[in-house]
Order: structure tokens, then C-alpha cells, then sequence
């Protein structure tokens, strides 16, 4: 009879308001089977703290600070924007994960991210087979900009799209109280996909009634087109919120608000459409102006989760672990919907290489014609996701939240030189 082999979990990109959702789901899965799993150890800081022998040892949370990860945002253990290379661009790093895995009789590893992550388990998964070490690699999905393909949307994103949808509608309101103000600009994350943009139309139904523009990635922003469609909504209706994507573009493939930095996984680093709409609509149409950008605040919002998104998370980070206990590898979890009315869902599996690096962007058919909002279709696949409140127990008028002790097991190696 095999013993129980050690699990090795970790976060990895932008964290969501229910990334520990997962993580509780994982760590509970792997306690209930102690004849599978000995110790679950986390990575601080994602793939770098294997690389770094850095392992935190979750046996030293109890069993009710666990529970609570599933109402905690942030990321408990750490996350990273690291890429691993290819095996011919880097060998070494892998020849010290698995040196790692063995040193710590690691045989499950589970990694919650995005599309880059998945690329990061993936590789793994294939060089762990190639170099003869057991070890079941899982990943969890994960990501605000619900740009995974195969997974009807992504744990992170409903939290977020009902984070702003809500925002918008309460800013409108108090646009529509000072008449002096003709628009509200309101800028929310989405490099290359607008689900997250999107989702804000969901504040208004008729024409009338706010967001009255939504500016996606996947429409070639045109300034003229911009500044028309603004002087007729205010003319229209008195004032004009606009929800504008940080990724949008120019038709020649610039983005309109470009840093000019990279950040770890080579993506270009955005911030400042809000700012730059407005002061095209400062300069061209003498309009007084207010914007807002949400930035970490929509993705860090677990106050006002979606109960349906937090449902998801842990059940998706729950099966990661039974799938990795179970054998399966190279595979993720993902949400297979059933049913729009009523919203009903199941979960399903997918390889990791059909997720690595693929990037899932807002269909045509969600998109009005003139490019400046949502479809029918796309509320009907929206709303469901933001449906439910799931809140943090309070006390003082405040969450509570929790922080792990983070314990590091003693390091069996030398220092990682890389």
C-alpha cells in the first residue's frame, strides 16, 4: 500500500476576491483524505517558492482558519507573476522544482492562476513525465478578466462584474444628482478581453438609463466615434457614464493608454484611459467631467461577492485536489453551464494544454452593432454570475478577514541560484 504523499499548492497572477476560495477547497479536500495526502504545503509567492524551497506548512492552521479563506480576499500565501521558460530556454529550473518536489515527497501539485499559470502547470506536467518523477499536476483556474477558454467563466470574474455593475449604478445615481457634471468615467481592468467592461451594462436596462457607453478592447476605439456618441447622450439625456476597459485600442493595434513598461509575464502595462477620455471630452467638448478607476478595489471587493462566484471557486479548488488525488494529470477543473434559466452548472475537466496561453475574448454576438454595449445574449450570460450575496462575517462595523501564521518547513537544499 503506497503512503500518503505531501501536496504542494499555490497562487499565481492577479489575485481575485475568492482566489482562497480555491485554496480552502484544495486544503480541505486534501485533509479529508489522510490515507492520500500527507501535508499540504503552499508556495509563498507561486512557483517561486518551490523554486525557492520557500513552503509554507498548512498543518499549523486550524481547521476554522481555513474555513474562513473561503470568505478572505487577497491571495493567503502569495502570489507572483513568474513564467517559467520553455525546458531549452531553462533547463535548470525545472531540474530544481522536481529536485524540490523529491526533496519534500511532493506527488500532487496544484496551481491556481490564469492562462499564463496554466501554461506554468502545464509545462510541468510534461517535463515532470520526461525527467520519471510521480507527481499528479492539476491546475485551478483563476482570473478577473474570464478570458480561459473551455470554462464557461472563470472564479474571480463574476465577484468583479458584480463589483462594478453595482458601482456603476450607484455612481450614475449620483451623477444624475449633479446636473453640473455631464460625465462619469469609469475605467476597469481587461487588457485584451471585455468581459469585465460588459458586465457594467449591467446596471441599466433601456437606452436611457446608464452605463450609456461601454468601451471594449474588441472594438477599434476611434476618438470622432468616441466624442459624437458623448455629445449625444448628454444632449439626449443629460449626462453620459461611460465604462471604458484599460485594454482598449486604437484601430492600428496601439493601446489608447500604454505605460510603456512590462510587467513579469511580459504584458504591456496599462493605466490612465479614464483620465485620457477625459480630458478628450474636457478639450473637445468643454464638458465638466468626473472618472474613477477601480483598479485593486474591483478585484479586492469580498465584501460584495457574488455567492454564485465563491461557490464556484471552492468547488473548482475542491475538485483540483480530488482530480490530483485521483491520479488525473495534466487536467484542470472547469465550469460546464447546464442552463441559463435557471442557471445551473456542473464541473468538468480540460487538458491544461488546451488553456495555456489562449486567450478568450467578448464574442461579436455580445457586442451592439454600433460597438457601445451589450446584447440581449451577453445579460443573459452575465446575470446569472453576479447572482447572491455571500458576506464576511463582521464585527466593529468591519470583515473579518483572515491571516494565516504562514509557517515555513526547514529548507533540504541548497539555495536556488537562479
Amino acid at each position: 500500500m503506497k503512503h500518503p504523499r505531501n501536496l504542494f499548492y499555490a497562487q499565481s497572477g492577479g489575485v481575485t476576491a475568492v482566489i482562497n476560495a480555491s485554496a480552502c477547497g484544495v486544503i480541505e479536500a486534501a485533509r479529508a483524505r489522510p490515507d492520500l495526502v500527507g501535508t499540504v504545503y503552499a508556495g509563498r509567492n507561486g512557483i517561486v517558492g518551490a523554486l525557492r524551497e520557500d513552503l509554507i506548512d498548512t498543518s499549523h492552521e486550524s481547521d476554522a482558519t481555513i474555513a474562513a479563506l473561503r470568505h478572505t480576499p487577497g491571495g493567503a500565501f502569495g502570489s507572483v507573476r513568474y513564467k517559467l521558460k520553455s525546458v531549452a530556454e531553462n533547463a535548470a529550473e525545472y531540474r530544481r522544482l522536481i529536485e524540490v518536489f523529491r526533496a519534500h515527497d511532493i506527488g500532487y501539485f496544484v496551481y491556481n492562476g490564469g492562462g499564463d499559470s496554466m501554461d506554468t502547470a502545464n509545462k510541468l506536467a510534461q517535463v515532470a513525465a520526461s525527467m520519471d518523477y510521480d507527481i499528479a499536476c492539476v491546475g485551478v483556474p483563476k482570473t478577473v478578466d474570464n478570458d480561459l477558454p473551455i470554462t464557461d467563466v472563470c472564479p474571480g470574474f463574476g465577484s468583479v462584474a458584480k463589483y462594478v455593475s453595482i458601482s456603476t449604478l450607484e455612481a450614475a445615481f449620483d451623477v444624475e444628482s449633479m446636473p453640473q457634471t455631464k460625465v462619469f468615467i469609469v475605467e476597469v481592468m481587461g487588457r485584451h478581453a471585455g468581459w469585465i467592461a460588459a458586465a457594467g451594462g449591467l446596471a441599466g436596462n433601456d437606452p436611457g438609463e446608464p452605463p450609456h457607453l461601454i468601451l471594449f478592447p474588441e472594438v477599434a476605439y476611434d476618438e470622432d466615434r468616441f466624442v459624437e456618441a458623448v455629445r449625444d447622450r448628454v444632449e439626449r439625456f443629460g449626462n453620459c457614464v461611460v465604462v471604458a476597459s484599460e485594454g482598449i485600442r486604437r484601430a492600428d493595434g496601439t493601446f489608447v493608454a500604454e505605460s510603456g513598461q512590462k510587467d513579469d509575464f511580459g504584458h504591456a502595462q496599462l493605466g490612465g484611459v479614464a483620465p485620457h477620455l477625459a480630458e478628450v471630452v474636457r478639450g473637445r467638448l468643454g464638458y465638466k467631467f468626473h472618472y474613477a478607476v477601480a483598479d485593486y478595489l474591483q478585484r479586492a471587493a469580498r465584501h460584495i461577492a457574488s455567492a454564485v462566484d465563491v461557490e464556484q471557486a471552492y468547488a473548482l479548488g475542491r475538485a483540483a485536489a480530488e482530480m490530483a488525488m485521483a491520479g488525473v494529470h495534466g487536467k484542470l477543473p472547469v465550469i460546464v453551464r447546464t442552463s441559463d434559466e435557471p442557471y445551473r452548472w456542473e464541473v468538468g475537466q480540460a487538458d491544461l494544454s488546451a488553456v495555456a496561453n489562449v486567450e478568450r475574448h467578448l464574442p461579436p454576438e455580445f457586442i451592439t452593432e454600433d460597438g457601445f454595449h451589450i446584447t440581449e445574449a451577453c445579460r443573459r450570460y452575465l446575470t446569472p454570475l453576479i447572482q447572491g450575496e455571500d458576506y464576511p462575517p463582521y464585527a466593529g462595523g468591519l470583515p473579518m478577514y483572515v491571516r494565516l501564521q504562514r509557517n515555513v518547513v526547514p529548507r533540504k537544499l541548497p539555495a536556488w541560484a537562479g
